[in-house]
């Protein structure tokens, strides 16, 4: 994703509930050396789900398709996360997991490219064999954003 403010827009589905609307904020950062940072402020409008937090930190291989990154994921914790990911010529694919937890806990998420201002986003958080969260949403740039 390119440098800049995004807004984010979409449902999130909780184990047998029934969805309710998100609504967020994602900051995208990249510095000369191929370094980024992410940082996503997730809300729940007219529900008591406490907002997430995650801040991501990583860097692009050379061959700018592979990076690695690690993540703090304010509903998993304060245990350590790493995760991978691939860039394909309209998505952005990840992974992550939490290091040394019991409950055996992970994530996955698909980026796919609309167009410059828009991707739709799906993600999940696994506990063991199961989903136990899922996600979609609509990013989009904010005009002059960079």
């Amino acid at each position: 994703m390119e440098t800049g403010r995004w807004t984010l827009e979409g449902f999130w589905l909780d184990g047998d509930r029934m969805p309710i609307p998100v609504t967020g904020r994602t900051l995208v950062g990249w510095s000369k050396d191929d370094w980024f940072t992410m940082v996503t402020k997730l809300t729940f409008p007219n529900s008591a789900k406490e907002d997430i937090t995650m801040a991501y930190k990583g860097r692009i291989d050379v061959d700018e398709r592979r990076f690695t990154f690690v993540l703090q994921h304010s509903a998993l914790g304060e245990k350590r996360i790493e995760g991978e990911g691939w860039v394909g010529p309209e998505s952005i694919v990840q992974r992550y997991w939490v290091m040394d937890d019991n409950m055996m806990r992970s994530g996955f998420q698909s980026t796919y490219k609309k167009d410059d201002q828009h991707y739709h986003l799906s993600s999940c958080i696994v506990s063991g064999s199961y989903l136990s969260s899922t996600m979609e949403a609509l990013l989009t740039r904010y005009a002059g954003s960079a």
